[in-house]
């Protein structure tokens, strides 16, 4: 299979559709009621529906529910989340599926390990809000502002070199952000700071429950990547990207496939990731909450990590 999944010819995935609509509707209606819910109600809701949001949009860049890219980016072009532009994201993600470089931090634009030479130069206090992040209580609570300082601070340094692919990727995701800040603030008469402490940013924090342990550093490529069974509700949310190791093996597989694919092969799976596997998002929580999974600094050295 391709990265992209898309072939022409390929029929509507319906299923895909229905969550997208599902999602916005959905979206529209708490922004619309947000007032009636309250602020923890509003919260309970929107976050997600944004969380959800990035979710499709990951389903879109693989090559989803359309064999056509532009028409799958106009479906999921208006961006909830406000922050990521999705050509970026698009980009980056296609990246990050180069199995050979999963989890170096020169290589895996999604790693979250540091380079033994950045953490060599790194102060105390910044040394201890990275240990935090390490663990999956400082990722929920810190981790969205760590991810997205550093997405934006590399965001800045593509703009400042010309490169075009990124300032016509923020371009357009300012054009699909209008809607978006337009309805919520003036439409619906929201805050827009409160849309981003109540929606956006736990929204980015239900996403880290999957992003925590996705991947590892291991020798062998196929042991890096994580399978969680289990967990219905975050699965669904999480568009079954929680079988992770099956998404890397057939990324162009669309969401509702893949339970059906890891039923099929999952001796097969599990001896090829090394039993990289977690029965459910329960066990993480138990096991790493308040305790580092893996250590900051990644373990091969060079080049900032294994290549």
């Amino acid at each position: 299979m391709t990265s992209s999944g898309a072939r022409l010819g390929r029929g509507i995935e319906w299923p895909t559709v229905f969550i997208l609509v599902l999602c916005y509707g959905g979206w529209l209606a708490v922004v619309h009621f947000h007032a009636s819910l309250g602020w923890f109600g509003f919260a309970l809701l929107a976050a997600p529906l944004v969380a959800w949001h990035s979710s499709i949009q990951h389903e879109a860049l693989h090559g989803h529910p359309t064999a056509y890219p532009l028409l799958n980016e106009l479906m999921v072009f208006a961006p909830l989340n406000l922050l990521i532009p999705y050509r970026r994201y698009r980009a980056t993600h296609i990246e990050h599926h180069n199995d050979r470089n999963l989890t170096d931090p020169a290589a895996d634009p999604e790693s979250f390990y540091v380079a033994p030479q950045r953490w060599a130069r790194m102060s105390a206090p910044l040394r201890a809000l990275n240990r935090f992040n390490n663990c999956l209580a400082g990722r929920l609570i810190v981790g969205p502002w760590i991810a997205a300082a550093r997405f934006l601070a590399g965001e800045v340094r593509l703009i400042a070199s010309g490169d075009r692919l990124a300032i016509r990727a923020w371009l357009l995701h300012l054009i699909g952000a209008a809607p978006v800040v337009w309805y919520v603030v003036v439409a619906s008469g929201l805050d827009l700071g409160l849309y981003a402490l109540l929606a956006i940013y736990p929204g980015m924090s239900l996403i880290a429950i999957r992003t925590y342990a996705e991947h590892q550093a291991e020798d062998l490529p196929e042991h890096r990547t994580v399978i969680v069974e289990g967990s219905p509700l975050l699965a669904l949310l999480f568009l079954n990207n929680s079988l992770h190791a099956v998404h890397h093996r057939y990324p162009g597989l669309p969401w509702y496939r893949i339970p059906a694919a890891y039923r099929a092969e999952r001796k097969t799976f599990l001896a090829d990731n090394g039993n990289y596997v977690f029965r459910g998002y329960g066990a993480l929580f138990r096991d790493y909450l308040f305790r580092a999974k893996e250590p900051n600094v990644h373990p091969f050295p060079a080049a900032g990590g294994k290549r």
